[in-house]
């Protein structure tokens, strides 16, 4: 039986890991093991950060909610409660937007949160 050694198949799948590990420092870029190591942990990351990064954004929506409403002197927690029940339907992504570029139109969502809050 003769000795495979891979040839095709095997070249185009170490060429592959060796161009995803580009822009890698040392043998991280140049030696296959050493590569495909280094490839295997950047992509575990990226797929774990994916997921991270929304957690982060929205943390940061709610944070700039929170500033914005008390400053027009209701809670985080008072100001969504009172725009569930007005039925507005906007998210915190729109609404961070708002409170930070738009303070009026903010300012008249929390007079809608806070007259549904109070009702």
């Amino acid at each position: 039986m003769p000795r495979a050694k891979g040839g095709f198949k095997t070249r185009r799948r170490r060429n592959k890991v060796l161009a995803m590990a580009k822009g890698y420092w040392g043998g991280r870029r140049k030696l296959f093991r050493t590569a495909q190591e280094a490839v295997d942990r950047a992509l575990r990351y990226a797929y774990r950060d994916r997921k991270a990064r929304k957690r982060d954004f929205r943390r940061l929506w709610i944070v700039r909610i929170n500033a914005a409403a008390r400053q027009n002197g209701i809670t985080y927690r008072q100001f969504i409660s009172g725009l569930k029940k007005a039925g507005v339907t906007l998210d915190r992504k729109v609404l961070a937007d708002l409170a930070v570029k738009d303070a009026a139109a903010f300012g008249r969502l929390v007079e809608v949160a806070r007259s549904r809050e109070a009702a």
